[in-house]
């Protein structure tokens, strides 16, 4: 990978739990772009890619009156030059800031806004680093705590595209952004300084495709390997994908599935049934998952087996709701034989 950062600028937010007081403390310095701090934010790049649940989406049209500008207009300001990044970054920052003083939550973490490049793609990254207390022993033999930025717990993050934001604003789907995890959504507070609402919806285009596919697998007539094979050349496609923070393209992915006849047969399959899917979107892996695997758990109980093996290996009896597997997996075969000997004794 090779990622170039063009503009970095970071502060540390405080505001403690129902206290409307935000402090923003900013270095006495910009941040020098060194290979660790290159390190960090490509790393930080990979982390987000692989973010799951992910939301896509562009600027409101119509925001509430605020006496702060909002973050759309200081951000086209920026981009058009008429304001340096330092500025920009005040600003981001007075937004976050007016916006946390209307809830009673603590929130604590480096709010991070970078401009950088990363293959052919530009990005901006405005993002909330959480932190993490740690403990460590001194040379003495004293242990004592710290503190430090816990990057794989990063929800609180929006990346805009900068291509997409110029040259396909009106798809809104330039912005995307971590989706809240439960209990709190990131919209709460996130989303509204930023001015962003949600677009194309990543799982319902995932649902169509998985749908496409399966038509299309069944019209070709191929046999039950063929299926398979199918489903998994688009499973390792989309995650290859999801790796290279790229949208599934529909006519490249129609190239990748095994099909010795015509490379485009896919494509034109989705095109002839008129399929609501975009030429290029973004997708949910977990929902691409299920199309070649099916798990589930409860009641203590949690099973998970490939789509190939149903029928089969795997029956399922819906009148009395019984599950029989008839090739257990050897390490859990052991684990059971172990039982049954163990409650004989």
């Amino acid at each position: 990978m090779s990622l170039i950062i063009n503009k970095i600028d970071l502060r540390f937010v405080a505001k403690p739990e129902n206290d409307p007081q935000v402090t923003i403390t900013t270095g006495d310095a910009p941040v020098a772009i060194t290979p660790k701090i290159n390190a960090f934010i490509e790393d930080l790049h990979t982390i987000y890619n692989a973010k799951g649940s992910k939301a896509y989406g562009g600027f409101k049209e119509n925001q509430e009156p605020s006496e702060l500008k909002p973050f759309h207009h200081s951000f086209d300001d920026y981009l058009n030059e008429q304001l340096d990044f330092n500025d920009f970054c005040d600003r981001v920052s007075s937004g976050l800031a007016a916006e946390l003083e209307k809830y009673d939550m603590a929130e604590t973490g480096y709010l991070l806004t970078c401009h950088y490049e990363m293959l052919s793609g530009r990005y901006l990254l405005v993002a909330m680093l959480p932190v993490t207390e740690h403990f460590y022993v001194d040379g003495e033999l004293n242990i004592s705590s710290d503190q430090h930025i816990d990057s794989s717990k990063l929800q609180l993050a929006v990346r805009i595209d900068l291509f997409d934001y110029a040259d396909n604003a009106e798809k809104l789907r330039y912005i995307s952004f971590i989706k809240g995890r439960a209990g709190r959504k990131v919209a709460d507070f996130f989303l509204d300084f930023l001015g962003c609402e949600e677009g194309i919806d990543p799982k319902r285009q995932s649902q169509v495709l998985i749908s496409a596919v399966e038509e299309f697998v069944n019209v070709q007539q191929l046999d039950a390997e063929e299926k398979q094979q199918t489903r998994k050349e688009m499973l390792s496609y989309c995650k290859e994908q999801q790796t290279l923070g790229q949208d599934v393209k529909l006519q490249e992915l129609s190239q990748s599935l095994p099909n010795e006849d015509n490379g485009d047969a896919f494509y034109q399959f989705c095109q002839d049934n008129d399929y609501p899917l975009e030429e290029s979107f973004p997708h949910d892996q977990a929902t691409i998952n299920k199309a070649t695997k099916y798990s589930g758990y409860g009641a203590g109980i949690s099973i998970s087996f490939e789509r190939s093996h149903f029928g089969q290996d795997v029956v399922y009896n819906p009148a009395n709701e019984s599950l029989t597997i008839h090739r257990v997996p050897p390490n859990l075969k052991e684990q059971l034989l172990k039982l049954l000997s163990s409650e004989e004794q």
